[in-house]
């Protein structure tokens, strides 16, 4: 289905857009990137942070954490500073192209199992749909994104893969 390389190229990609739309975003205001423009979670801020921490869910999934909703908790609020936000963001990148250096493609063989928050149900998925699922989920909400950003004047960069620096 995918490869290891697929998963580098991707992460790369990744650090890219989110830089893109990050810095697009720091020319708002703070009520700019927080104001409902009609999107699924509302806001800029909103939609930036549920990328952030649905990152860390699925790329703690992929590591082998059963149950990262005990340490990791989703929130479309925190963090509210938008300076720590593009910090934590910024190493949050970090970590998903760490993952993907350290990646063979034999790695991406079986299964990741987890156990969503309240732990009633078992879930199993294979390895190379859960990767791939980081990254497509990424794109769709910075889509999302960039169309807020749009729409409120900001100018991210283009979103092709084809552009990639």
């Amino acid at each position: 289905m995918i490869s290891a390389e697929y998963c580098r190229l991707m992460s790369r990609y990744n650090t890219w857009q989110n830089t893109s739309l990050v810095t697009a975003a720091d020319g708002l205001t703070e009520i700019a990137r927080h104001k409902d423009r009609g999107a699924f979670f509302q806001s800029i801020a909103a939609t930036l942070n549920h990328l952030y921490w649905a990152d860390a869910l699925i790329l703690q999934r992929l590591k082998g954490n059963e149950r990262p909703e005990k340490t990791i908790t989703h929130s479309l609020t925190s963090p509210s500073d938008w300076n720590e936000f593009k910090a934590l963001r910024s190493k949050r990148d970090e970590e998903i192209e760490e993952w993907a250096a350290g990646l063979g493609d034999a790695d991406l063989n079986g299964m990741v199992v987890w156990y969503p928050g309240d732990g009633s149900t078992r879930i199993e998925k294979p390895k190379t749909l859960c990767a791939a699922e980081l990254f497509n989920h990424q794109t769709h909400h910075r889509g999302q994104v960039h169309a807020m950003l749009t729409a409120a004047g900001a100018e991210p960069e283009p979103t092709d893969l084809s552009v990639l620096p």
